[in-house]
């Protein structure tokens, strides 16, 4: 964080930015970029001009999310079911996957960005994959946030690999079923190592989960937004962290009210 918190009367500490306590700031937020073919459509461009766009909104939500203190920021980019797509939008989008890997790296490095990867490799371009683990080895000795990019990536196919992945290990008794729980499951997820997110933001006013996250999404707040992502600024940021801090979480308990 780049100033100073404040200290209120009661002796909590005040975001310097956002003006709400710092016990109440999200530390995991993720988010579905959604909006960027319609943007594109109510300006009469080609929809890959969206997602052009939308990749400028992803610098300037990195870079905030670094500087406000989020101690992880996961994007979700492009699902399994985006294969179906049309071929062109299909290549495209992987070309700007590739420009971005290179040409954010200067940002990244300079915001002390940790970067890592989630879903399935195999069926991502050599190009794209030769630049992901590029920047993913640059970034790996990174101490400040932990960005984490959903490529590729599928809430039930990543369960489905982890519960392979347990029944494997049982069966070559590295793991005992009996010792199997919830911080058991989460260790074998592409998330492992990270805490879950505690703010899911979705964009262009879709009410649905798209296959992310599934597990890890359990106790976290929602916040919906019809701000298409090409238009998702730090205004907008600010405004769903603000909401988070607002709500009472109780996690299935009671807040006592004595």
């Amino acid at each position: 964080m780049t100033t100073n918190s404040r200290t209120k009367p009661d002796g909590s500490e005040m975001h310097p930015v956002l003006g709400i306590p710092l016990n109440r700031m999200p530390r995991h937020i993720a988010i579905i970029m959604d909006g960027n073919g319609r943007w594109a459509q109510q300006r009469g461009l080609p929809r890959l001009e969206g997602h052009r766009n939308g990749s400028k909104g992803v610098r300037n939500v990195i870079t905030e999310a670094a500087r406000l203190g989020i101690e992880c920021l996961t994007l979700y980019s492009f699902s399994t079911e985006n294969w179906k797509r049309p071929p062109k939008e299909v290549k495209g989008l992987m070309a700007l996957y590739e420009e971005y890997l290179i040409q954010e790296r200067p940002t990244i490095m300079h915001n002390n960005i940790k970067v890592r990867h989630l879903g399935n490799e195999k069926e991502l371009p050599e190009n794209v994959l030769r630049e992901l683990h590029e920047t993913m080895r640059l970034s790996r000795d990174n101490t400040g946030m932990t960005l984490s990019l959903a490529l590729n990536y599928s809430g039930r196919q990543e369960l489905v690999g982890a519960i392979s992945q347990m029944v494997s290990d049982a069966r070559n008794d590295k793991l005992k079923p009996e010792d199997v729980d919830d911080a058991t499951v989460s260790s074998y997820l592409d998330t492992a190592g990270l805490p879950d997110p505690d703010l899911l933001v979705r964009t262009a006013g879709e009410m649905r989960i798209s296959n992310f996250l599934l597990w890890q999404i359990s106790y976290a707040e929602l916040y919906v937004t019809d701000v298409l992502w090409p238009d998702f600024s730090k205004e907008t940021l600010y405004e769903a962290i603000r909401d988070f801090a607002s709500r009472n979480r109780r996690f299935g308990g009671l807040v006592d009210t004595k």
